[in-house]
């Protein structure tokens, strides 16, 4: 046990130093606030400028739409006259001619073709700003959840600390039979449980750094600057059918369902003006094939819709059309009930906090340290002094999970809303 003791102190103390000294490397460390990771993130954020490409790439669609289709110009030359035995007979005596055409787009497809270009880019606007809202939800979270993280590693590292100075000061006095060897072994169970913990929380420390590095594109280690002001700032109360009537008019799945429902109308208007024929004009000229010499023609061609009037395509617009509303009604559904839920569980997580703030004070600490005091002097039992510190370390990962929950519950909020309500 003894022996156990030791590797855990040296790796506990090999490892704080290795990340004090990590840390002090400017290089190595990126520090920031929530406005600077944010700025930060927005510059840098590789999912971002792919999603920024995509909208470019569909307002690029809305040019090609505007564009009139291109004439064809065809060509019809001599290749090899049998009755005078010429190859390419095409000057005064031989023959060629050629056709210019022109397709004229009628029923106002072009226009529509246009409409539908512009509510796609519009789509691809709202999926950007959707992906925007998602990540920042993670990196806010992760942010604060670090934080915490953070504040709570170093009281273990103080009370490990503490606890490490009592361990030695009991061997001794173990040794020289002053004390029994049962408080000696229940300080170290102790001591052990509480790096055990240590290194739990350790482990999701570090995957929250592998989360914040990816979103900021850094591999550097991330330092989360922030103070409990900016938590209090969360904190604010509102009804869940004004979190419900703002999600309505800015959160980006609402608006793409809306814009879908749009895009379902227009594509039906699509369908049913290419059940209209457009028409092909054309001139041209002929040498000698045709009933005079040097003949000029003009003439056009257009489609009878006798048999083919787009029917399938119309009547299955009309479906989609419909599909379109039912899922937008869905959705509106589904964002009622998550705005209330969510709602539900952030009033709850602001009651914990406030009550969870009036219990831990000044006062708190006080009584910490006393209690540490007295156990040196004897006044305080083993036992007594173990139940504490166990209480103690457990009010401290309480208060970081109402903290973080705090956070949490309201950047959500923010998500199901589609904009900043809490920050």
């Amino acid at each position: 046990m003894s022996a156990l003791m030791s590797r855990l102190r040296l790796l506990s103390t090999v490892f704080l130093v290795f990340f004090i000294c990590w840390s002090s490397q400017g290089q190595d460390t990126l520090r920031v606030n929530l406005l600077q990771a944010d700025s930060i993130f927005l510059s840098s954020s590789y999912q971002l400028l792919a999603a920024s490409m995509n909208v470019e790439a569909e307002r690029a669609q809305i040019i090609q739409a505007r564009i009139y289709p291109n004439p064809v110009f065809t060509a019809d030359l001599n290749a090899y006259d049998p009755q005078n035995q010429k190859a390419f007979h095409v000057g005064n005596t031989g023959q060629k001619a050629f056709q210019l055409e022109q397709l004229i787009i009628l029923g106002g497809k072009r226009k529509a073709q246009i409409d539908l270009a512009r509510t796609n880019a519009a789509i691809a606007e709202l999926e950007l700003q959707d992906l925007t809202q998602h990540l920042k939800f993670r990196l806010h979270s992760s942010l604060f959840a670090l934080g915490q993280q953070v504040s709570v590693l170093r009281k273990y590292d103080r009370q490990l600390a503490l606890l490490d100075s009592l361990l030695t000061a009991y061997r001794i006095q173990a040794d020289k039979g002053n004390i029994p060897l049962s408080e000696l072994v229940r300080l170290k169970g102790a001591y052990l449980k509480l790096n055990n913990d240590r290194a739990e929380l350790n482990k999701e420390y570090f995957a929250t750094q592998v989360v914040l590095q990816q979103l900021l594109q850094t591999s550097s280690v991330v330092k989360f600057r922030f103070s409990e002001g900016d938590i209090e700032r969360y904190i604010r109360i509102l009804s869940p059918d004004e979190l419900i009537a703002t999600a309505r008019s800015n959160r980006p799945d609402l608006l793409i369902a809306v814009q879908n429902s749009t895009l379902a109308e227009q594509y039906l208007r699509l369908q049913k003006r290419t059940a209209v024929p457009d028409v092909e004009v054309f001139g041209n000229y002929d040498q000698r094939s045709g009933a005079f010499t040097d003949q000029v023609n003009v003439g056009f061609s257009i489609p009878l819709p006798l048999w083919d009037r787009n029917q399938g395509n119309i009547r299955s617009a009309k479906f989609r059309l419909q599909e379109s509303d039912y899922l937008k009604e869905a959705l509106l559904n589904e964002v009622n009930s998550e705005i209330r839920n969510g709602y539900a569980l952030y009033a709850q997580t602001v009651s914990e906090y406030r009550k969870a703030n009036e219990m831990y004070d000044s006062d708190f600490e006080f009584t910490v340290n006393g209690m540490t005091e007295n156990f040196k002097k004897r006044n305080v039992s083993i036992l007594e002094f173990i139940d504490f510190f166990e209480a103690y370390n457990e009010v401290l990962t309480e208060l970081a999970r109402i903290k973080t929950q705090l956070v949490t519950s309201a950047e959500e909020l923010n998500l199901l809303v589609g904009k900043d309500i809490y920050r």
